[in-house]
């Protein structure tokens, strides 16, 4: 078995909020993410799913040091990135990139195409100025671009035509690791379609591992190996993709995979509904964070946290009601 590319451990972010009760009430911290660990393989593609606010993209950013951790560990290949400076982050750019949910956002306006996979390579010095353009070009071309569209601007794209342009920016430097954060949520289905079939060809073209954060689950399962669920800053369970799909353990993720649409018309939907609204991250609840809205909490659940624990398959789940899987989704 091959050693973890990355490993995530006790990962914890808290910080001030912003808004008081009063002008005298003491300052509340938001738990964006509370104890996150998982482990990532060389060439594997993880999927990180839940809802919004659940912490999945501060989780990415804490990775890649654009957000400060409270505390835990990150290791890739063995070696510890929490507390880095930002010069030792220099050279672990080249292995380690970001792909972000807005592609127009992430563009530079006054640059065209071409320049804008082209600065990478001006950036960490790599290459002459004529290979830095040849190399650009045909990673542009093998994303799907023409060469007219190279010398355009951002804005004359399409949405599909940018994403594009995110990932051949991000691949110029040939990384090891690629974290795309809602990297569809954007476009519209026809082109997510095109830009998910994409990323599974250069992730066999290039041996790419890929950490893909989500909260479309029917992508993450055509896509991902294995998959971890978050809820509340925290994650509740963890599998290989095909099992946590076909028989989740969790009461979240049942009622997750539950609400993903059916293929086949007149096939019976088992929907498992959630009560509430998720408790905020200023104000966590005892015991499980999931309680409130578990229709199987019991008073252990709400005075005691459950650990991620795994089994002999390979899964993990955060529950202290744990049963052999009582939901099969086809």
């Amino acid at each position: 078995m091959d050693q973890p590319l990355l490993q995530v451990s006790d990962l914890r972010c808290a910080f001030p909020s912003s808004k008081r009760r009063d002008l005298f009430a003491p300052r509340q911290w938001i738990h964006a993410v509370n104890g996150v660990s998982f482990d990532i393989r060389p060439g594997e593609a993880f999927g990180l799913v839940g809802e919004s606010g659940c912490g999945k993209s501060t989780t990415a950013k804490l990775i890649l040091n654009m957000a400060r951790a409270s505390a835990g560990s990150v290791l890739y290949r063995g070696h510890e990135l929490i507390g880095r400076s930002d010069a030792e982050w220099v050279p672990l750019r080249q292995r380690l990139q970001y792909v972000f949910q807005d592609p127009l956002g992430a563009l530079d306006p006054r640059m065209t195409v071409l320049d804008q996979v082209i600065e990478p390579l001006v950036i960490h010095r790599l290459h002459g100025r004529e290979r830095r353009r040849e190399l650009a070009q045909e990673l542009l071309r093998s994303v799907g671009l023409l060469t007219g569209q190279m010398t355009k601007y951002p804005h004359e794209l399409s949405g599909g035509q940018r994403q594009r342009v995110v990932l051949a920016r991000a691949l110029v430097l040939e990384p090891e690791l690629l974290i795309c954060d809602e990297p569809i949520s954007a476009l519209d289905v026809s082109i997510q379609a095109q830009i998910v079939n994409l990323l599974q060809q250069l992730r066999r073209e290039r041996g790419l591992t890929l950490l893909f954060i989500s909260h479309d689950l029917s992508v993450v399962r055509h896509l991902c190996d294995r998959v971890a669920v978050m809820y509340l800053g925290r994650i509740v369970e963890v599998g290989r993709a095909n099992e946590l799909f076909r028989a989740p353990r969790h009461p979240y993720t049942r009622a997750l995979v539950s609400a993903i649409p059916t293929l086949q018309p007149g096939t019976p939907q088992q929907r498992v509904r959630l009560k509430g609204e998720p408790p905020s991250p200023a104000n966590l609840p005892t015991g499980c964070p999931f309680h409130p809205r578990c229709s199987m909490a019991t008073d252990r659940c709400r005075q005691q946290q459950p650990e991620l624990e795994g089994d002999s398959r390979n899964r993990a789940v955060a529950c202290f009601h744990v049963e052999p899987p009582i939901m099969e989704v086809a």
